[in-house]
């Protein structure tokens, strides 16, 4: 008996090793369909194949070959796809050419050794498409005519200014105008940015005075430009970066996927917004870079957000990266409030309202819903959908466990509460941008530690939410921001240039109600230039601790002496042990729509109390 119970517990062991041992990967060897590393030639047709055979295996890796390999619009995969934030009209064309197609795909490692990937042509470098645990790693991308056209002011004169075009930059130009053309387009309508180099500033500018002048070649890559000047801000050494607003493709498309990690990436230029996520679980960034690739010149490597996400869940983790040049912001995540315009017993049809944001199946079976009162942004009811199903592009119906509220009214909305992730940011340096750091907007835990913050234009930190806009949900419950460095932050915001700003867009309030909760800002760095630290509305729960604020007034950067804290309808704010130094500023508290016993704050000899209504 003894030996047949030994027979049996061997035989179990030995089972269990062979099937704990993981599949060993199928190697994908990109040499042996042909691509070579700076050769220089189309790599679209045969990437292609090896990733329908990559696909064929339960675990694989495509190993590329170092160097630069370039991918053409001929031969690569097209498909439509709908991204969040960045669909355009309906004018404007939904099919998408794709450098790397990845469709139902599970256990994919991308081991990248380095290699460069350069398009050409508007091209999304990558989709992942309904894909789970899957790696990209050691890869990066650039675009051989980036669609963010640059050049450097050389002179300026009342009625003229002189500057070189950034050798990347292709222009010619055409009865006196300059105009920008690419790899199949031609730039029609001009957003522009200045850059100064000396500051490492950025700021909104107007492409008007050099479209109502006339141009004249004065060398391969300069330029004059007559007309009038004299209302410019332009100064010699500054850096103008242009390019067409319309958002035709991204840099990645993450779109419901699970498991899904960027390690050691480079993205040197991407055409929309950058690393896209959009209703996928459970995603990774570590080591990634952010950035003009090393002496290529170029100022702008993010034609708008660098990391963006919509309607993700699990966690997001963003760790060690680089968010450098981008005409938008480093970082967003957030959900989308649709608007209830029918109803009936347990159904509802909604619809996307943002132009940017629809044909996204937002819903599914499971999902559990918030409706939201779009006047005041307070949660009101809940429901569990049981069928979901797209009526068109820009509406769903969905049938739910319950009938709808009595409460619903017209223009309410809303949010799918079971698509929102936990966020962890630590360790980045988020700098070169006109707009805000981060913007975060989900209910579950946010944790921003030891990060820097190098002049972002505007709020180092927006924690917004909206209904009737933009219309990206939704509340916060528990945030830490907490051993963060902010230097210099909002400097062309003034006179709204609070560093960190809790902004719901709401006005309306409700008597002991509000939008966010649980915000604690605690040990962390602030050098501040003016007065203005943080805004915060409709929030309760707030406490802002043993910061660290050096004040360095400056010539260079607008001051307003507006009050360092904005609190409008807060309660339980707790401002304590804080320390100043540098030059003396005011330190005064505005409150408004509350009252005095709902912030404590020390030592009260430092501050002053102001009430508005």
């Amino acid at each position: 008996m003894r030996n047949k119970v030994l027979f049996i517990l061997v035989h179990f062991l030995f089972s269990f090793q062979i099937q704990a041992q993981p599949t060993i990967s199928k190697v994908i060897d990109l040499e042996e369909y042909g691509i070579r590393a700076n050769a220089f030639q189309n790599a679209s047709p045969a990437l292609a194949k090896a990733i329908q055979d990559a696909a064929k295996y339960e675990n694989a890796v495509i190993r590329f070959p170092g160097g630069r390999i370039d991918l053409w619009p001929e031969g690569a995969e097209q498909r439509e796809y709908y991204i969040s934030n960045a669909t355009e009209s309906d004018s404007i064309p939904k099919i998408k050419t794709i450098g790397m197609l990845f469709e139902n795909i599970s256990n994919l490692t991308l081991e990248g050794n380095g290699t460069l990937i350069v398009c050409h042509g508007k091209m999304v470098h990558m989709v992942i498409d309904h894909c789970r645990n899957f790696t990209v790693n050691g890869l990066s991308f650039d675009y051989e005519r980036p669609t963010m056209s640059e050049m450097e002011m050389l002179e300026k004169g009342k009625d003229f200014v002189t500057v070189r075009i950034h050798p990347d930059s292709r222009f010619a130009i055409e009865q006196g105008k300059l105009i920008w053309y690419g790899e199949g387009w031609k730039s029609r309508h001009h957003h522009m940015l200045r850059f100064v180099p000396s500051e490492e500033t950025m700021y909104y500018d107007s492409w008007k005075p050099f479209a109502n002048s006339q141009a004249e070649k004065t060398g391969p890559l300069t330029v004059r430009f007559k007309g009038d000047f004299s209302q410019t801000n332009f100064q010699k050494g500054d850096l103008l970066t242009i390019r067409d607003p319309y958002r035709e493709a991204v840099g990645v498309l993450n779109t419901f996927s699970h498991q899904v990690t960027f390690e050691d990436v480079r993205l040197h230029y991407m055409h929309g917004l950058g690393i896209v996520s959009q209703f996928s679980k459970d995603i990774t960034l570590k080591g990634v870079k952010v950035m003009p690739r090393k002496g290529s010149g170029r100022v702008i490597a993010a034609f708008a957000d660098c990391f963006h996400f919509s309607g993700c869940y699990g966690k997001i983790q963003i760790e060690d990266c680089l968010a450098s040049g981008s005409h938008d912001d480093p970082v967003n995540v957030h959900g989308t409030h649709l608007r209830v315009v029918a109803s009936e017993g347990t159904r509802l049809k909604v619809r996307f309202m943002h132009h940017q944001t629809w044909g996204i199946q937002a819903f599914e079976a499971g999902d559990t819903i918030a409706y939201v009162d779009n006047a005041n942004l307070l949660v009101y009811d809940r429901a569990i959908v049981k069928k979901a199903r797209m009526l068109s592009r820009k509406e769903m119906e969905l049938e739910l466990d319950r009938p709808v509220p009595k409460a619903l009214k017209e223009k309410h909305c809303i949010e799918n509460i079971s698509k929102s992730p936990e966020v962890l940011i630590r360790n980045n340096r988020f700098e070169h941008t006109n707009t805000r750091g981060l913007l975060i907007t989900t209910r579950r835990k946010v944790l921003v530690e030891n990060n820097i913050f190098f002049r972002t234009g505007m709020h180092a930190i927006l924690i917004a939410n909206d209904c009737n806009f933009w219309f990206e949900s939704g509340p916060v419950r528990d945030v830490t921001i907490r051993n963060n460095k902010f230097i210099e932050c909002g400097y062309n915001s003034s006179p709204d240039n609070y560093v960190i700003a809790i902004k719901p867009e709401t006005h309306r309030f409700v008597k002991g109600k509000y939008v966010h909760e649980n915000i604690r800002i605690i040990d962390n760095e602030f050098t501040v230039f003016d007065t203005p630290l943080l805004f915060a509305r409709s929030t309760t729960g707030l406490v802002f601790k043993g910061n660290e604020i050096q004040v360095r007034l400056s010539e260079t950067f607008p001051r307003k002496n507006k009050p360092m804290f904005s609190l409008t309808h807060c309660d339980e704010v707790h401002i304590t042990d804080n320390h100043f130094g540098g030059e003396t500023i005011s330190k005064e508290l505005s409150l408004h729509s509350m009252k005095k016993k709902q912030i404590q704050y020390a030592p009260k000899k430092e501050y002053t109390l102001l009430y508005g209504e």
